[in-house]
Order: structure tokens, then sequence, then C-alpha cells
């Protein structure tokens, strides 16, 4: 697992507009694909989150859109596809924006842990499963999160260990919030501040891992591994054309291509507002439907699953076949109904250039947002994302491009036809 300050370097180094190395590229998917994999096909999501539509590899604008809509993690962001192609920059976009993904999984875990809802046995006896009836760590008491993570032997060496590495002296507070309360944000020069900052997310997670694997796998890493782990994971804490380019080979291109296949369908902002790249399926008339399907797999010619990658809103009521040779064209009617069945409010979807922005259709059942501006850099169109207030107040911020760069050398034309 790459440590935060390795994220952290990465991030910095992506908002140059400079690609990571093919070794960081593949540890990046690696560790990306271990939290896609556990996502839904209708991913839900909370409010406040703000919605973006087509990037197409234009790392320029979508660092502007991150300077109109705020900075993430800060910013929680929803895209709905279309990360690469067309644009000069796929590759620094899409490792960008896998790259911001990463972070707030163990920062999720963390505060998941500090709420005492974390799946420790005692959580899980109140809910009526009962796996085992101690700490599967020490085996010398009950397991609770405050043990599991705080006063068991096992996680007593490794605050230890943390406590020795930074020259602190530290009293264990009784709870993990009481230690995120306390905890100090600076610890001296900038760089040993931001270890210090990651040191207690990465701890934690180290120790879940591990009593995880223990509980679920049968394997057991003895105290001198767990610490020899966390100090190795704390220490180091047109797309294909474009990989061949910059890398000379096709390996970065294949992680993240395989990667994409692990990537939600969906998602549901408050069982409210259902998100997605293209559009309805025929086939799909419930959002459980899609939960039934098997995503992890290379996005299939047709059927349902390409369907809701393909498809496109349009004036005319009922089904229609789609001039892009995938997907349908669905009409009001559909959407309305599709919306009535799943008690939704709106569909929110990208997938085409719309020349404001945002497009409002089909009764306003349907809204298209669009967040590459200036499309191939010809089309002259604005951009716009969707925030979603925590009381599902909306707001559209339209951006124009960011300031021309030097573009790259290459010989590559974008057809025609995809626009």
């Amino acid at each position: 697992m790459a440590s935060q300050s390795d994220l952290e370097r990465q991030i910095e180094h992506l908002m140059q507009c400079k690609p990571l190395p093919e070794a960081e590229v593949k540890a990046l998917c690696e560790q990306a694909r271990s939290i896609l994999i556990e996502e839904w096909n209708v991913q839900p999501v909370k409010c406040p989150v703000t919605v973006c539509g087509d990037i197409h590899g234009q790392f320029y604008d979508l660092v502007e859109l991150f300077r109109i809509g705020g900075n993430a993690p800060d910013t929680n962001y929803l895209f709905m596809g279309d990360y690469v192609d067309r644009g000069y920059y796929s590759v620094e976009t899409v490792s960008l924006l896998v790259a911001l993904k990463v972070p707030p999984r163990i920062a999720f875990f963390s505060w998941t842990a500090a709420l005492g809802k974390i799946l420790t046995a005692d959580n899980l006896r109140k809910r009526h499963i009962v796996l085992v009836s101690w700490c599967c760590m020490c085996k010398a008491d009950g397991e609770s999160v405050e043990h599991l993570l705080l006063h068991c032997s096992f996680a007593k060496e490794l605050w230890d260990l943390l406590f020795v590495m930074f020259g602190v002296h530290w009293v264990m507070p009784h709870s993990v919030l009481e230690l995120f309360a306390c905890w100090p944000r600076r610890l001296g020069s900038l760089h040993r501040s931001v270890l210090w900052r990651a040191a207690p997310h990465c701890l934690m997670w180290c120790i879940w891992k591990e009593r995880n694997a223990r509980l679920f796998e049968g394997s057991e890493k003895s105290v001198v591994e767990l610490k020899l782990q966390f100090m190795r994971s704390f220490a180091g804490y047109g797309f294909y054309d474009e990989c061949l380019r910059k890398y000379g080979n096709a390996n970065v291109w294949k992680y993240f291509t395989d990667l994409f296949d692990y990537l939600p369908l969906t998602a549901l902002i408050e069982s409210q507002i259902f998100c997605l790249h293209g559009g309805l399926s025929p086939s799909l008339d419930t959002l459980d439907n899609i939960r039934a399907l098997d995503r992890i797999q290379e996005v299939p010619h047709e059927g349902p699953m390409c369907d809701l990658l393909w498809s496109d809103p349009d004036d005319r009521c009922g089904w229609g076949i789609s001039p892009r040779g995938a997907g349908y064209t669905f009409g009001q009617d559909i959407a309305s109904q599709f919306n009535h069945n799943n008690g939704l409010t709106l569909i929110s979807r990208a997938h085409q250039l719309v020349m404001e922005g945002y497009n409002w259709c089909q009764d306003k059942n349907v809204v298209t947002v669009f967040s590459a501006p200036n499309y191939c850099y010809r089309c002259g169109n604005m951009a716009a994302i969707l925030e979603i207030g925590e009381n599902m107040e909306q707001n559209f911020l339209q951006f124009d491009p960011a300031p021309r760069q030097v573009e790259p050398d290459t010989t590559r034309r974008t057809p025609d036809y995809f626009l």
C-alpha cells in the first residue's frame, strides 16, 4: 500500500502535468482496484457533492475545474466518465483522478473507527453475527474498536514504534475519537508534519488489514513482520497512443484499462439523483436490475451494461436506435417512468457535448453535464459542474477553458466522428 506521503508527492507531481513513472502507475492502479472492487454497481453517494461530466484528457481544464469547484478532498467529486482520449494529457488526467480517489479510503476507515462503527467482533455481535469472541491479534481479550486499534498488545507495539520514530512521548487515550481530537497537526518541518498527520491513519489501516487476513484468510504475521510492513507502507507512504509515446510501451494503457473494468456503473445521490455516463436501457427498469449486473468485465458491445454507457436522451418518445451504433435513444416518457418507478427526482448524465456546459431536457427529468471546455481545443463550448448541497439544492458552475499551454509534440489527429 502506498503511504499518504507517497500519494501527496504523486498528486503534487501530477498537478504539474508530469506523468508518474510506470511502476508507480501500476501500484496506484492496484491500490485503486482494491477500493473499486468493494464499491457497488449503483454506488451510494452522500451530499454535499459536485457532479462532473466528460474531461477527455484536457488536464489544464481539470485543474481549472478544481479551482472553480474547490480542491479535493475538501470538495467531494463525482466524475461520470470519459476521463481520457481527445485531449493531449490523458495519462496525467486519469493518473491524477485515480491518485485523488485513493487517499479518502483510509481517511474514511479512520473516521468510521472514530465513530466506533467498524465491524469488529463486538459490533458484529450487535447485528447477531458471531465470527469470533476474542481479539484475533492478541487472543487475550474481546475485540472492540478501542482494544483492536489502540490497546491490543500488537497495536501497542506499533504505536510504540511510531512514537520512537518521531521522538514523541505519548499517553494513549481511551478511544480513537479522543486520539484524533488531541493529535497535533504540526510536528517540526512541513515534510515531518505531513508524515505525522498520516501516521495514525496508516497504522490503524495496517492493523485492520492484518486482522482481516487472520480472520478470513488464515494467515498471520508476527509482531516483527507487522512492524516491517507498517514501516514499508509508511515510509514509502488516443489514450493508447499517448501511453506508447510517453512510456515507450503499452503497459500503462493496460493498467488503466484493466482498472476501468472495476469502476461502478452508476451512482445514486441520497437515493434521489441517479448519475451515470450515458443513459437508460430497455432491459433495466429498476435500480435493482442494475445492482444485479456483473460489471467487472470489459464492457460488452451490446446489452444493458453497454446501454448505460452509450444511450442518449431524445426528443421523440419511446426507445429508438442510437446513431452511435451502441445503446439506444430514450424519450421523456421513458425517463419519467424510470424516475417514478425508482423514486428519483433527476437523472444526471454526461456523454454529450452541450454548448453551455449543461442542458436540461425531457421536462427536467434529465440533465446533461459536460466538463471539457472548448472540447478538442476547437468547439468553443463552455463547461459546467453541478453542485449538490447538503439540502439537495442544485447549483451549476460554468467555466471557460484554462489558458492554453504549450501543446505537446504529437502527430495524432482527433477524428471528426468522435464529436
